[in-house]
């Protein structure tokens, strides 16, 4: 009976293996099929196809402890993580096993939910697309994953061979001071100066300008070229439309206040020389000394209610009001950033390069393309203000990158979320993931051989000469030196608005935002580089010394460039 027993459990545990075999066998097969589906999906590619398939079925292999893992990561909508939620998602589970549910947010809810997360270690998401923006906080707070020493040690199995640091571009937007890497880009935009061409180069209108103003229409370089192109085309009538010369935003929202922290001060010329970020003083117009932020009142040092912060703010006043249509003043940045296509608008200083992806400003129907689909529009560098030197950053890049909170998130949900952000910024993935997004973090996707054929076409409207042009790395994020990004975010739009609506001016509106982040500043008690505010000074004496805060400069005459000319000193 024993041996009958034994020759049972023997016959049974033969089925098991070889029910295991089948399963095995099974589960590779469909890898294998999902691999090569997917291969077609994401083309064009940088990678061969061969090339893909030994990086996808690196992927499968290596997911295959996790099989089953549910992790969940979180973003802000935008059509790059639109488009991760719904194709790269189902891809990564098709082709390892593992579940992600990607969820779309809005960006100040991303960053709520990230702070409440650090706050109380309890976890909501294995791994956020967070703003870069928010070094500053996570190198005090000690709350993120170090990605590179990561994957040498505890990540080493699940760390991509063919991910290649060295291939990202502006790694150091996601670097601690000591150059650790707490972020890794997932998406990125710059914001720069946009236009329609063919007005700019249409002879009538040149003839008219030149004319009016004593020199050329074409590109700004400063924002007295500017303010004069926005006047030249506000109220004129082009092809039955009523034109106006300036696009913005004003809603009181927290994208108000990205309004103005997204380097508008930086672009008037509040901040020192200095990149990525000005030192001492930043784009925010906080003087840090020794990492430590030491106030951002012009009486400490700092230059938030500087008169370039309030040069900065008056001029974003009235803009709006001479230049822009009326219902901007009542929009947030994701309702005003598709406006120019409606074909209305002749020019915006302050254009994310994302919302240029969208159909409306690329299908042959629209108003600002041709009947080719090509566009009439163009992006060029950034009009400064009058307080801008050579050797400042020129504007702002938005960096949405992989960061996962190291308190909360630990063991194979660590391991498994990185490999899911692998997977998202992986060399298979990213040219597919341009052309949908416009958000590029890759040299190679920037210098592939298809981009360089679309770049001839003028198809991206300059996107991609900029990206490849050494002008690119003036244009930064936040950078280490904003202490806390969540508590002095805010304290913007519920200033700015006020001076938006006439309720109190610019001086008031600066002055209040430098008191609150002071106050701000001298209640946060850091892990790391707390602030500390300098005793308060005649604000005299700051504006004496040299670099920022700056004193009152007299107003500049405008001046421009050919578009066709400055972008031969890009590709240069």
């Amino acid at each position: 009976m024993q041996n009958v027993k034994k020759i049972g459990i023997v016959f049974m545990a033969a089925v098991c293996m070889g029910f295991f075999s089948i399963t095995c066998t099974f589960a590779e097969d469909a890898a294998k099929d999902a691999i090569a589906k997917w291969i077609a999906e994401f083309q064009p590619s940088v990678m061969s196809e061969d090339e893909q398939k030994k990086e996808l079925e690196w992927f499968a292999k290596a997911a295959k402890p996790f099989q089953n893992i549910k992790i969940r990561s979180v973003a802000e909508g935008i059509n790059t993580h639109k488009w991760e939620a719904k194709v790269l998602a189902k891809a990564f589970f098709e082709i390892t096993g593992i579940k992600v549910v990607h969820d779309i947010i809005g960006e100040g809810e991303v960053v709520e939910r990230l702070q409440k997360q650090i706050e109380t270690s309890k976890k909501t998401y294995d791994i956020y697309v967070n703003d870069a923006d928010l070094i500053g906080t996570h190198l005090r707070a000690d709350s993120a994953l170090d990605f590179v020493n990561f994957s040498k040690e505890e990540g080493k199995d699940v760390t991509n061979p063919f991910l290649d640091f060295d291939d990202f571009l502006n790694l150091e937007f996601g670097q601690d001071y000591d150059k650790n890497q707490l972020q890794i880009p997932d998406q990125q935009f710059a914001n720069l100066y946009w236009f329609r061409y063919d007005w700019f180069t249409n002879p009538e209108f040149m003839k008219e300008f030149k004319e009016k103003y004593g020199y050329d229409l074409g590109v700004p370089i400063n924002w007295a070229a500017y303010e004069d192109i926005a006047e030249f085309f506000t109220g004129k009538e082009i092809n039955g439309v009523k034109v106006y010369g300036h696009m913005d935003y004003g809603k009181r929202s927290p994208s108000l206040g990205w309004r103005f922290t997204d380097a508008w001060l930086s672009i008037a010329g509040v901040g020192d020389k200095g990149l990525p970020n000005g030192l001492p003083v930043d784009e925010w117009g906080i003087r840090v000394e020794n990492r430590i932020p030491v106030g951002s009142s012009v009486s400490r040092g700092g230059a938030a209610n500087s008169p370039a912060a309030v040069y900065a703010l008056t001029k974003y006043v009235e803009w709006m009001k001479k230049y822009a249509p009326p219902y901007a003043m009542y929009m947030t940045w994701a309702e005003a950033g598709p406006v120019p296509a409606k074909g209305n608008v002749a020019q915006r200083i302050f254009q994310y390069i994302t919302w240029l992806s969208d159909d409306s400003f690329n299908s042959a129907k629209s108003p600002v393309t041709d009947e080719n689909g090509n566009p009439l529009w163009r992006v060029a560098p950034t009009p400064h203000g009058k307080y801008w030197d050579e050797g400042m950053k020129v504007g702002y890049q938005d960096a949405g990158s992989w960061t996962i909170l190291k308190n909360s998130v630990t063991g194979d949900s660590r391991k498994a979320a990185w490999l899911w952000a692998q997977f998202c910024i992986s060399k298979s993935v990213c040219l597919k993931k341009f052309l949908v997004g416009r958000t590029p973090v890759r040299k190679s996707t920037i210098f592939s051989s298809y981009l360089a054929e679309e770049e001839k076409k003028g198809t991206y409207g300059g996107i991609i000469t900029f990206y490849k042009s050494p002008m690119e790395r003036m244009w930064t994020d936040s950078g280490p030196n904003v202490p806390h990004y969540p508590k002095l975010a805010r304290l913007w739009w519920e200033n700015i608005a006020p001076a938006a609506t006439g309720k109190v001016t610019p001086q008031e509106a600066m002055n209040n935002i430098a008191a609150a982040m002071d106050k701000a500043m001298s209640q946060l008690d850091l892990v790391k580089y707390s602030p500390k505010l300098n005793p308060e000074k005649d604000p005299e004496y700051w504006l004496s010394q040299p670099g920022s805060p700056k004193p009152e400069r007299p107003d500049e005459k405008g001046k421009t460039m050919a578009y066709d000319k400055l972008i031969g000193q890009w590709k240069r």
